[in-house]
């Protein structure tokens, strides 16, 4: 029996399979890709259908898909984490800039707390790591956050094992966001030591950015056996992968919003298993 829910840090617990807002926005994550009502609607079913992790970033949008966090969701109920990362700057459709000074991560952050209207973000990656600032100023200005209660804990994104190995040794991490899913594993080495260190692990493109939905290949086969679609078998892939996998698959639309998340109801076998492995 696969658990449904994760602690992250020991404390926040969430189901684990939660939502992503890269896909309210427009290509290359620039700009509105719904009429805004249309993206709150999707945002709100997230949550009455059980959702309690939404994954954003101040660069989609940019800001836009923050705003529309806090436009759907403020007061955000109880039990809702939000997780939202800073240390990228978005200043064109697929074009971006790494930026981890400390001034501008703390600039980042706290204008990613007025846009949330929160006093504290529950989970803050830092998107990428600049190798242009020692990793020791990086993590040592999310610290601070935390310490000023600005930050409820940390995470990191795109990252390799010895860096995640480095970045333990300075800071308290919560979790790490790296890309990953039923065909495309090279993250294992860093999956491998979240399962050690308790650590959630938040894998992007979770659907192989669409292609796992796609009707042929090892999923579809798994899929028509069971009745359920290529998407769901690659969610439910992830679930059953590893307890410390919480998959945030993004869209814009309701009825994929729906037959996402009726992935976690789906048992796989260890047949469907090794075929997929």
């Amino acid at each position: 029996m696969i658990s449904q829910s994760f602690d992250i840090a020991g404390e926040l617990r969430v189901n684990r399979l939660g939502y992503g807002t890269g896909q309210l926005t427009g290509t290359g994550y620039w700009g509105p890709r719904l009429e805004p009502g249309q993206a709150v609607a999707v945002l709100r079913r997230a949550v009455e259908r059980g959702v309690t992790l939404v994954d954003t970033a101040d660069n989609y949008g940019p800001d836009l898909a923050e705003e529309l966090v806090a436009r759907a969701l403020h007061p955000y109920p109880e039990e809702l984490v939000i997780a939202t990362k800073g240390g990228v700057v978005r200043t064109g459709p697929n074009v971006w800039h790494v930026a981890g000074r400390p001034e501008r991560l703390r600039a980042m952050c706290e204008a990613s707390l007025r846009r949330l209207r929160t006093e504290t973000i529950d989970l803050y990656q830092l998107h990428r790591l600049d190798p242009d600032v020692p990793s020791a100023d990086q993590l040592g200005t999310l610290a601070e956050l935390r310490q000023e209660g600005k930050i409820r804990h940390i995470g990191l994104d795109t990252v390799t094992a010895p860096e995640l190995e480095r970045a333990l040794e300075l800071a308290p991490i919560a979790s790490v966001q790296n890309r990953y899913n039923v065909l495309d594993r090279e993250s294992e080495p860093v999956l491998r030591i979240c399962e050690e260190r308790g650590l959630a692990f938040l894998p992007w493109f979770p659907l192989g950015n669409g292609s796992l939905a796609a009707a042929d290949g090892r999923p579809a086969e798994v899929a028509a056996r069971l009745g359920a679609s290529s998407g769901q078998v690659a969610l439910a892939w992830l679930l059953h992968h590893s307890a410390v996998i919480l998959p945030t698959p993004g869209t814009g639309s309701l009825a994929h919003l729906e037959e996402n998340l009726d992935a976690a109801a789906l048992r796989l076998t260890p047949e469907d298993l090794a075929a997929l492995s």
